[in-house]
C-alpha cells in the first residue's frame, strides 16, 4: 500500500497565489525602480555557496542558522569517515555572496561599485509572524569607498523607498559601531567580549532592558559593568543633545571621537539628501548583532504593526577583505520586503481595482469563431494590453463572463458571428457594468481608453 503523502508546505515556506503576487510585484517594482534611480546596478548569485564561504562571517548564533547540504556520492562516504558531512550551504544573506563576487571579479568592476540584488535567502530558524525560513531579500550596497557619504546615501535610499511605498510612522534608527565599542569599554567590558555584549544588546526590542540585563548577567558581566553600560545607552533626546553628552563621556576615547565625528557628518549629509529629521533617530543602544559591522549601523522600525525592523544595514569594511586579502570598504542595507508586505497588508495600504495583471478576456463564442478571438488577442497584446483568450469555445458566454469576474479581469470582449459580419465587437467593463458595441477597427483605442 502506497504511503499517503502529506500535502503541506515545508515549515517556514509559503506559496504565493496570483492575488498575493500582484502585491508582491508592486512592492518589488517600486524597490527596484528606486535602486535604479539611485544609480545601483543589478547582480545575481547562486543559491548554493561553499560552506567555507558562509561559515564564520555572521557570528556563532547566526552560523547555526545556515542550511547545510550533505556531500554527495563518494564524497559523502569519505565525509562520514572524517566527520565533515557537508560542503555546501544555502545562501544565508546577500552580503557575503557579494563579498565573494567582489573578491573574484575585482579587476572587471568599476569602483565605487553600487549594486542591488533581489533574491531568496534561507535560514534555519523558528518560523513566526514576519519571520520565515525562506524569504526574499532586497539589498543595496556601495563597495570601494570609505566615505560616510556612502552610508548617508544608503539611508537616503531607504527613506526614498519607504516614502514611495507610503509606509506611515517609520523611523530610521542610527548608531555607530565605534561608539558602541567605546561605550562598552567605558563600562569596563573587555574588548574581546564586545561582540558577546552586542548579541545581548541587539535583543533589546524583543526582550526589553530587563531581559538584556538578565542575558548579560548570564554571560557573567558584573553588575557595575551593566549599570554603567545602561546609564550611557539610555541617554535619549535629539541627535545633537546625545552627541554632546556622549562627547563628554568619551572624551579620552579615540574610537569614540572618530565615531562622533562620523555621526555628525552622517546627519549633515542626510539633511542635504532631504531626509526629514522626524524620520531619523539616534540610538546608542542600536547594536545590529552581526559581527562584521565596523561603522555606521541603521535599521527601520514602524509604529504599527509591531513586527521588528523592516530594513537594516551598516558599514562592513572588513568583510570583503576576508576573501580578497586586502581591505575593501563597503556599506549597504537590506530592505525587508517580506515584513514591508506584512505592514502593507495589515494597514491595508495597497489599493487595486484589479486582482489580476490580465486586463482583457476575449471570449470564444464558438469553435467556429476562434480564429477571430485569437486575432483580437494578438492585436491587443501587440499594443501592450495583457489579454487572455477563453480557449474552451463550448462554454456558454455567461460562464466566460463569470470566469473573467472571478479572476478579476476588468474587460471582456465578445466577437460572435453577427459582430464579425458587421465588423464590430461587444466591449463590456465589468467594474462599471457598462457595455457597448464598437467598430472592430477602434478596438485597441477603446480598450486603452477604458483601462486608463
Amino acid at each position: 500500500m502506497a504511503t499517503k503523502i502529506k500535502i503541506s508546505n515545508a515549515s517556514g515556506t509559503r506559496d504565493f497565489l496570483p492575488d498575493e503576487m500582484i502585491l508582491r510585484k508592486h512592492v518589488r517594482a517600486i524597490i527596484e525602480e528606486v535602486f535604479t534611480n539611485f544609480g545601483f546596478q543589478p547582480l545575481e548569485t547562486p543559491a548554493l555557496e561553499r560552506l567555507e564561504v558562509l561559515s564564520g562571517k555572521y557570528g556563532k548564533e547566526a552560523d547555526r542558522l545556515i542550511f547545510k547540504i550533505l556531500k554527495r556520492g563518494e564524497s559523502l562516504k569519505s565525509g562520514m569517515e572524517s566527520g565533515e558531512l557537508c560542503d555546501l550551504g544555502l545562501r544565508y544573506d546577500l552580503t557575503v555572496p557579494l563579498a565573494r563576487v567582489i573578491a573574484m571579479n575585482r579587476g572587471q568592476l568599476v569602483f565605487p561599485f553600487k549594486r542591488y540584488q533581489i533574491q531568496p535567502v534561507w535560514r534555519a530558524e523558528r518560523p513566526q509572524k514576519g519571520r520565515y525560513r525562506e524569504f526574499i531579500q532586497c539589498d543595496a550596497d556601495i563597495v570601494g569607498t570609505g566615505s560616510i557619504s556612502a552610508d548617508a546615501e544608503i539611508i537616503a535610499l531607504t527613506d526614498s523607498i519607504l516614502k514611495r511605498l507610503k509606509i506611515p510612522g517609520y523611523r530610521i534608527h542610527l548608531n555607530h559601531r565605534l561608539l558602541l565599542q567605546a561605550v562598552t569599554q567605558n563600562a569596563g567590558i573587555p574588548g574581546e567580549r564586545f561582540n558577546e555584549a552586542c548579541i545581548s544588546i541587539d535583543k533589546l526590542d524583543k526582550i526589553g532592558w530587563d531581559g538584556v540585563r538578565g542575558e548579560l548577567e548570564d554571560r557573567q558581566f558584573n553588575n557595575d559593568m551593566i549599570i554603567r553600560l545602561f546609564e550611557i545607552l539610555q541617554i535619549e533626546g535629539k541627535p545633537g543633545f546625545i552627541l554632546k553628552e556622549i562627547e563628554k563621556i568619551l572624551s579620552t576615547s579615540p574610537d569614540g571621537q572618530k565615531g562622533i565625528t562620523e555621526v555628525k557628518q552622517l546627519f549633515d549629509d542626510l539633511a542635504a539628501f532631504g531626509v526629514a529629521e522626524d524620520h531619523l533617530s539616534f540610538d546608542l543602544y542600536l547594536a545590529r548583532g552581526l559581527d562584521y559591522y565596523t561603522g555606521p549601523i541603521f535599521e527601520t522600525l514602524v509604529e504599527k504593526p509591531k513586527i521588528g525592523s523592516i530594513t537594516g544595514g551598516g558599514r562592513y569594511d572588513g568583510l570583503i577583505g576576508m576573501f580578497s586579502g586586502e581591505p575593501i570598504p563597503a556599506s549597504g542595507t537590506t530592505i525587508g520586503i517580506e515584513r514591508i508586505i506584512e505592514v502593507i497588508k495589515e494597514l491595508q495600504l495597497f489599493k487595486s481595482d484589479s486582482r489580476s495583471d490580465t486586463k482583457v478576456l476575449v471570449t470564444m463564442f464558438s469553435p467556429d469563431t476562434r480564429a477571430e478571438s485569437f486575432k483580437i488577442a494578438a492585436e491587443l497584446r501587440a499594443a501592450g494590453v495583457p489579454s487572455d483568450v477563453f480557449l474552451d469555445g463550448g462554454k456558454k458566454i455567461g460562464k466566460q463572463f463569470s470566469n473573467a469576474d472571478r479572476r478579476g479581469i476588468p474587460v471582456v470582449i465578445v466577437a460572435g458571428p453577427e459582430e464579425i459580419d458587421r465588423g464590430e465587437v461587444t466591449l463590456k467593463d465589468l467594474l462599471s457594468g457598462e457595455q457597448k458595441i464598437i467598430p472592430r477597427t477602434k478596438l485597441v483605442k477603446e480598450v486603452k481608453s477604458l483601462l486608463q
